[in-house]
């Protein structure tokens, strides 16, 4: 079958427009537009790490700037239009995709991995205590079943079998985040936090493979089989029980659907081995739209866009790699740094920290790539982005302790 070559820029085009980075201002404004965001994405990760506004706000907010923290809490715990759930790590989903978490949630009744199965075991005899008492008492956080002793807390592999035991009724689909206050999850049976009229019923592995290629192709814009296999499935080749389907069904669906004409193959003309799959309607739409203007989006690095690092190195010649988690002394770039791009090109990196006590955002670097030489168009936009960002933060200063290389800044004030 003959395939469609596409340029690198129209490949990029078409990334950042599925992914709400394109700079077109089609999303609703506030709470609906939030929730547009989600569904067009398919998920937003969670993450702990507060260095900055966590990712899941941050990924937000770079796509609806109005964004508030008020509307994804209202978004799940009023409006009941997200879950949380196993998605790519723990992470807001559209609610009207529940069904298609109930396989992993039932192979955490019974798990296939040890690390999991041994906890089950542990934990199992608490189980049907905490259901009784969340029945009885209404949402419970992790602290309502913790002794005074155990207040110190721990890392989260280390946890109370308590808390593990929620966790796993969690996992099990048994227990639902009902709201976070102030990032703490109270639990609430699924029951009462589902919606009456939603459709619960057990997907097949048929449903379960063209559900996931038509939401990978719909977020990705173009995606190959391995990016495919990797959306909303972590450790999909190692982890049976985050599973949702294999990569034989998956293929089964791709095949299904470009048969039927819906998804078609595509190739670049920078690197024709390789093939990739798109959803027809998006290379049409793609071929009537007209370029747009550039724009600046400093991003999370655990944003949609970048998470599968070795997409964003072929398909956008950007290698990047989360440092927090490397020993200080090995890192190059920092602990926590942010990824800038502009228009379709990565050109910058920013280690960057909110002090909230002074309400200071502070960059301890700013780093632009080495081929960067516009800095004269570049730097009074990003300025105001800058400023953007520390008021998303909630910052009313700005400090910069380093730029690579050294360049003279415009004032921030």
């Amino acid at each position: 079958m003959k395939k469609t070559k596409l340029s690198i820029k129209s490949a990029r085009n078409i990334i950042l427009n599925s992914q709400l980075l394109d700079g077109q201002s089609r999303l609703s404004p506030g709470k609906k537009g939030v929730m547009e965001v989600i569904d067009q994405l398919g998920y937003i990760q969670i993450d702990t790490i507060a260095v900055i506004n966590r990712a899941h706000h941050h990924s937000l907010w770079v796509r609806r700037p109005d964004y508030e923290e008020k509307m994804l809490h209202d978004l799940q715990a009023k409006d009941r239009k997200v879950f949380e759930y196993w998605g790519h790590a723990m992470a807001y989903l559209p609610m009207k995709d529940y069904r298609y978490y109930l396989p992993k949630m039932k192979n955490f009744a019974n798990p296939s991995g040890k690390w999991t199965k041994d906890r089950l075991d542990k934990c199992r005899p608490l189980l049907p205590g905490i259901l009784k008492r969340i029945q009885h008492e209404g949402p419970l956080s992790a602290k309502d079943f913790e002794s005074p002793e155990d207040r110190k807390g721990g890392t989260w592999w280390d946890w109370k079998p308590a808390k593990m035991a929620l966790e796993l009724l969690f996992w099990q689909g048994d227990l639902m985040v009902t709201e976070r206050r102030k990032f703490q999850k109270y639990y609430d049976l699924r029951e009462r936090v589902l919606p009456s009229d939603l459709d619960t019923r057990m997907p097949d592995d048929n449903e379960i493979s063209h559900f996931l290629v038509r939401r990978s192709l719909d977020a990705l814009g173009i995606a190959s089989n391995r990016e495919i296999l990797k959306f909303l499935q972590p450790g999909a080749s190692r982890d049976s029980d985050l599973q949702m389907a294999g990569r034989d069904n998956l293929q089964n669906a791709l095949e299904e659907l470009r048969e039927t004409k819906e998804v078609v193959s595509v190739e670049l003309e920078a690197d024709p081995g390789k093939v990739y799959f798109i959803r027809q309607a998006t290379l049409e739409q793609s071929e009537s739209e007209k370029s747009h203007e550039s724009h600046i989006h400093i991003l999370s690095p655990f944003d949609n866009l970048i998470i599968q690092r070795e997409r964003m190195k072929q398909l956008f010649d950007f290698e990047y790699t989360l440092e927090c988690y490397v020993p200080a002394a090995k890192r190059t770039y920092g602990y926590f740094v942010l990824p800038v791009l502009w228009g379709d090109n990565f050109v910058a990196r920013i280690d960057a920290k909110a002090e909230r006590k002074t309400k200071t955002l502070r960059i301890l670097k700013l780093i632009f790539e080495p081929e960067f030489k516009e800095f004269e168009a570049f730097l009074p936009v990003f300025m105001e982005k800058i400023r953007a960002f520390a008021r998303f933060n909630g910052c009313e200063s700005i400090v910069v302790d380093a730029v690579e290389p050294k360049i003279a800044l415009p004032d921030f004030s």
